[in-house]
């Protein structure tokens, strides 16, 4: 199945297109969610976080190379939050021991704190 060039952030509902935006992924519960913005993360968690059902398609380094928490540095366990950042044809990750993690990390600036 092909992916589509663009989706809808799971917050504002704006267009993200394929090579922008951040991709969320609860890869044991083969959920996902999409933002257009790192801010969006933050009410989406605080109002429930609303995921979409639909497996990891990221490209397998990322998942397999990412394997603490980007928040509190602690090994994460099976299940976890893959948070990939699409810039162009670049995929940066993190993984979060939680939501409330990817949320507090989002807060602070993300990779830019």
């Amino acid at each position: 199945m092909a992916r589509p060039s663009s989706e809808p952030c799971s917050w504002c509902g704006a267009e993200i297109e394929e090579s922008d935006g951040f991709r969320a992924y609860e890869p044991a519960g083969e959920r996902r969610a999409a933002f257009c913005r790192l801010e969006h993360m933050v009410p989406w968690a605080v109002q429930g976080p609303h995921w979409e059902p639909g497996p990891l398609t990221e490209p397998a380094p990322i998942d397999e190379s990412v394997t603490a928490c980007s928040h509190c540095g602690r090994q994460l366990g099976e299940i976890h939050v893959l948070l990939v950042r699409h810039r162009g044809e670049h995929r940066v990750g993190d993984g979060f021991c939680s939501i409330e993690h990817m949320s507090a990390w989002a807060k602070a600036g993300g990779r830019w704190q």
